[in-house]
């Protein structure tokens, strides 16, 4: 059960992978700061771009700061990273 650092970039335009931050995987959401709208958006963005349930994923460290810790069940650390990341490439290298 792998656990990722997140940085996570609220009130964004999109929601989209971001690249890496300090080690940590930059995270651009469009919800808000507030009220727990980004933690909420943060594991529904997460589920649906690892195809895993919101139960699958859970906000281990984090829940009032942009830096977070969270724990991914069912998948190995390397594979998160790999298919986050490889998204990430494809989309900023793809001709508009």
């Amino acid at each position: 059960m792998p656990i990722l650092r997140v940085h996570v970039v609220p009130n964004s335009k999109v929601d989209s992978v971001a690249g890496e931050h300090g080690g940590a995987i930059k995270i651009k959401l469009r919800a808000p700061a507030a009220e727990g709208k980004a933690n909420a958006a943060l594991i529904g963005f997460f589920a649906e771009q690892l195809k895993l349930s919101r139960h699958a994923i859970g906000l281990e460290r984090g829940e009032r700061s942009r830096d977070k810790l969270i724990r991914i069940n069912g998948l190995m650390e390397e594979d998160v990273r790999r298919r986050l990341l490889r998204k990430h490439r494809n989309e900023s290298t793809a001709i508009p």
